[in-house]
């Protein structure tokens, strides 16, 4: 799947919600998991039409794979892409304040 054909749904995989994220939200900034194919732009675009707000700035970063050993077992996590996105003041999406 290359980047034009991306729909807004499967640009944003998932919030992460963690106490670090948490602590963002009072500076209006909302962290997601996004596609790997994903840019500023698209981020931009599918954040502002999901949840009917407007952005400010999108930063974007490759989470490298951790290596994990589970007994004689050794792997290592997946790669992904961390989007930190910045609302514009007044803004907040409220479907994720609920959750914590």
């Amino acid at each position: 799947m290359n980047q034009e054909k991306l729909s807004l749904h499967d640009v944003l995989i998932r919030p992460i919600i963690t106490e670090k994220a948490l602590f963002l939200r009072e500076q209006r900034k909302y962290v997601f998991e996004v596609n790997p194919l994903a840019n500023k732009n698209l981020v931009k675009e599918a954040v502002e039409k999901l949840f009917n707000v407007k952005v400010e700035k999108v930063n974007i970063m490759n989470m490298k794979p951790k290596p994990k050993r589970r007994g004689w077992f050794e792997g290592r996590t997946k790669e992904w892409k961390k989007a930190i996105v910045t609302l514009k003041e007044g803004y907040t999406i409220k479907e994720l304040e609920g959750e914590h």
